[in-house]
């Protein structure tokens, strides 16, 4: 895959999720109630611009601590090394394991470190909290939930595919989010 240049993720970016999906569905790529996130998953902050980036994923589960977690075995460095594995911008996806979700990987911490990585933004089927301070960073949320505490929040598997509101994410896929929610772009449309 090559990454798309500065003006092409511009070009994009110019556009709403709407006017991106018509696009796609000129194309005849795929199916057209494929790749859109259903509306649970939604944009909490829909004053900002639309973001494009390629995605970054994990697996996260809050509701037990991480040594009564069968699955953890993900160290930090390794989820900063799949970051930087995949080219900027990047949004972070991430699939919450927990049904409901009860503790949020994402506030004003979280922003400020994957800013610092490139990311512009995260798209989760979990929570985010600290919102005016994250509103602040013009970092982007588009989240099922709100939640207050972060609980036992732990990775249990990084750079997989994950599933998002009913759409399968893969590392480096490229996605458009802005007020109306999230969707993927093939690659091969997407210059």
């Amino acid at each position: 895959m090559q990454p798309l240049n500065d003006e092409q993720l511009a070009a994009l970016r110019a556009w709403p999720s709407p006017a991106i999906s018509n696009a796609i569905e000129t194309f005849q790529v795929r199916a057209r109630n494929y790749g859109a996130m259903t509306p649970d998953i939604r944009c909490h902050f829909p004053e900002m611009e639309p973001i494009v980036g390629y995605a970054v994923t994990c697996k996260i589960r809050a509701s037990v601590p991480p040594d009564q977690d069968p699955e953890v075995g993900v160290e930090r460095g390794d989820w900063y090394d799949h970051i930087e594995s995949i080219p900027a911008p990047r949004i972070v996806v991430i699939e919450d394991l927990d049904d409901p979700p009860v503790g949020s990987f994402w506030g004003e911490v979280n922003a400020n470190i994957h800013r610092a990585f490139g990311c512009v933004g995260v798209v989760t089927s979990g929570g985010v909290r600290d919102m005016e301070e994250v509103r602040e960073l013009g970092f982007q949320f588009l989240a099922k939930e709100v939640l207050v505490s972060h609980a036992y929040v732990h990775q249990v598997e990084v750079g997989g595919p994950v599933t998002v509101g009913g759409v399968t994410v893969n590392p480096g896929d490229l996605l458009h989010a802005d007020l109306h929610g999230c969707i993927s772009i093939p690659h091969d449309i997407a210059a």
